[in-house]
């Protein structure tokens, strides 16, 4: 089943086009690191013949502690995040936390993301609507995939909202234990939305690293490339050049010269899900 396509920046989701690549570190640690995994991101995709958008934050707003890094902030975060859409010529997709916050990435961002744990958030979600940008809305954790379908409404519900994403990132099962329904994938295609698979922080383990929280990166191209048999739209997955010193969610980002690889696999079975 084909979703209605989505366009974000110039990249096509849903349609019957081929899965897009959502990836970047979590969070904007330098400008300079910022750009340069943009920069590699975009080469690594140009390669693949698949449309790239670029992903971080400027702010992480729901951490296991008080002292977690966070992020540059809103104003630095968003300029560093206008840099990467103006140098590296990728479009860019970046998390909000309120109605202000929503109006001010809008002059930045070609879509708005609203985070799992924000996805019953009716005033974020119209104001995410209003801005007139594509928006990208993560399942909540303790949501069903078909709930999603009111999420979505509320952003449309402002009638001027492009497009709607839902993306899929693990489902709370007991403590600090996510877990992937694949037929959640169909349920929200159903729904008539382009499907993202966030694949790194389906693979978190929330608050289990004491104090932080902890991950198994080696999971999630296993339940990436589960999800691409199944049928995905876009494939998100957090990177860094050196996962362990990230600043944030390190456990659960891939290391950068794993993506190249990973995504040859998914197009294979993207491929053969296709003819079959």
């Amino acid at each position: 089943m084909n979703s209605k396509s989505v366009t974000i920046g110039g990249a096509t989701l849903g349609g019957g086009a081929k899965p897009v690549l959502i990836a970047g570190p979590c969070v904007i640690e330098s400008e300079e690191l910022t750009l340069s995994t943009a920069n590699s991101l975009k080469e690594l995709a140009a390669g693949l013949g698949i449309e790239f958008i670029f992903k971080s934050s400027y702010d992480k707003a729901n951490r296991t502690s008080v002292d977690s890094f966070r992020g540059p902030g809103l104003e630095a975060g968003l300029e560093v995040l206008s840099r990467v859409r103006r140098e590296v010529g990728v479009p860019v997709i970046t998390d909000v936390h309120t109605v202000e916050e929503a109006i001010a990435a809008a002059e930045v961002a070609d879509s708005i993301q609203i985070p799992a744990f924000l996805s019953r958030q009716t005033d974020l979600l119209v104001a995410a609507g209003r801005t007139g940008k594509p928006v990208n809305i993560k399942k909540g954790q303790f949501l069903a995939p078909e709930d999603m379908a009111n999420a979505a409404k509320k952003v449309e519900s402002s009638g001027i909202c492009p497009g709607v994403t839902l993306t899929e990132r693990g489902t709370t099962m007991g403590y600090r234990y996510l877990v992937v329904d694949f037929q959640g994938f169909a349920r929200m295609k159903e729904l008539g939305y382009p499907v993202v698979f966030d694949a790194t922080h389906s693979v978190q383990s929330p608050g289990g690293g004491c104090g932080v929280s902890s991950g198994n990166r080696e999971m999630a191209p296993v339940l990436a490339r589960a999800a691409a048999a199944v049928g995905i739209d876009a494939l998100f997955i957090e990177v860094h050049p050196d996962p362990d010193h990230a600043l944030c969610d390190g456990p659960n980002s891939l290391q950068l010269s794993a993506v190249e690889p990973l995504m040859r696999s998914i197009l294979a079975i993207d491929e053969a899900r296709r003819e079959g």
